[in-house]
């Protein structure tokens, strides 16, 4: 057991890169609107993510290489090497400036419905407090550069944001039956296509598998901690599949569809279940925003120090200068309030463009004994990760067409 603890690590930040206010507000639209039908989806989502992330943690502690570094090196092809590249940065250090402005705002959000709003105005300028608090946070803990620090406290937020997620879904009194049968029934209620591909989107999301191959070579360097890295990645994204589950089941609660993300959500447990309810959820709410808030920019820098050839070290200046890019952004546009509408559906279309060639290649290149040697797929993984391929394909395309509207 305590061999087990002390190999804790990339499955928590995996889980708490997942778990931020997107995913949050996603599930409280899915139990808003869906009660329960939809918790399926959320046990598809943590299938596909246990699988492919699996993958990617092997293929970083066997290959002692990022992802992108691999992509790179094994794509000969100069054209589609750079089609590759283009769209692996376009899509996840773009995208991931986009969403940061999230992570932080939605993060400040649950602090907003405890401490309430905070301001001050510079110039003419109203800018928000909590935004810049939270933005320092992830500013400082990037900036030590020391991965157990990093890590330590990641697990410490995903504890506190799942503990707080648990109680709150206690607290609404869930009819279990209805929930286990949920669980394992598919159920496609009048207009759910979108929220189903909303709550898998969110959950299966390709930064994650950069992310994974990164951190699983620098916790671990001998083969034999594949074991540990399994354990690890299946206790971790199980957990924070029941976490969204738990938000799903809270949302449930609410008999009225004036919510639009997990402060109004917070506000509406209060009267049915007490001043409590509010404090849990936005503690929850917070957490999330925090952890996503530091996984986004330490993936984003992983990606692009893998694509563009450069020292993947978290003290390293071109490493650096991604992370604080990412950050800054985040930072900016959260406390001006901008909404990054544009930006969000660029990085919306590009990852539905990316994720099912992020596991198609994931899929290719795990399969190659010149990389993996005898760790390479066996035939049952292959299998599945067909399955969870074509699924991404699917989904890809319809997030792809709801963008622009066409469905």
């Amino acid at each position: 057991m305590k061999n087990w603890f002390r190999n804790i690590g990339p499955g928590p930040l995996v889980a708490a890169a997942f778990i931020g206010p997107g995913t949050v507000t996603v599930c409280t639209l899915a139990g808003v609107n869906f009660g329960y039908a939809l918790l399926w989806a959320m046990v598809l989502s943590i299938f596909a993510t246990v699988v492919l992330q699996e993958m990617a943690a092997r293929l970083g502690i066997v290959s002692q290489k990022g992802l992108s570094e691999v992509i790179r090196e094994e794509i000969k092809n100069p054209i589609i090497k750079s089609f590759s590249v283009v769209l692996i940065l376009s899509a996840v250090v773009v995208g991931n400036a986009a969403y940061e402005a999230g992570n932080i705002s939605g993060g400040a959000l649950g602090l907003e419905t405890i401490l309430g709003s905070l301001s001050v105005s510079i110039v003419g300028l109203e800018l928000k407090i909590l935004p810049l608090l939270i933005g320092l946070v992830a500013f400082v803990l990037l900036y030590l550069g020391n991965y157990k620090v990093i890590e330590r406290a990641l697990v410490a937020m995903v504890i506190l944001m799942s503990l707080s997620f648990l109680i709150t879904a206690i607290m609404t009194k869930p009819n279990l039956s209805a929930v286990f049968k949920n669980m394992v029934l598919p159920n496609f209620p009048e207009k759910s296509i979108l929220t189903i591909v909303g709550i898998i989107g969110t959950t299966v999301v390709p930064y994650n598998l950069f992310l994974h191959a990164s951190l699983s070579k620098t916790k671990w360097h001998s083969k034999s901690d594949i074991t540990f890295a399994r354990k690890d990645t299946i206790i971790a994204v199980v957990l924070g599949g029941i976490v969204s589950m738990c938000v799903i089941i809270s949302a449930s609660a609410i008999q009225t569809e004036d919510i639009a993300n997990a402060a109004d959500l917070a506000k509406g447990l209060e009267p049915l279940f007490g001043v409590n309810a509010k404090y849990f959820l936005s503690i929850g709410l917070f957490a999330a925003g925090i952890t996503s808030s530091i996984t986004a920019p330490l993936a984003a820098a992983y990606v692009a120090t893998g694509c563009l050839g450069w020292k993947a070290d978290l003290k390293s200046l071109p490493f650096r200068a991604v992370w604080m890019f990412i950050v800054l952004l985040g930072v900016v546009f959260s406390s001006i309030g901008f909404k990054s509408i544009e930006i969000i559906k660029f990085a919306q279309v590009a990852n539905g463009l990316l994720l099912p060639i992020i596991a198609g290649f994931l899929l290719w290149v795990v399969n190659k004994s010149s990389v993996l040697g005898a760790y390479k797929n066996s035939k049952v993984q292959n299998l599945l990760g067909v399955i969870i391929l074509f699924i991404t394909i699917f989904l890809g395309m319809k997030g792809i067409l709801s963008v622009f509207n066409v469905i």
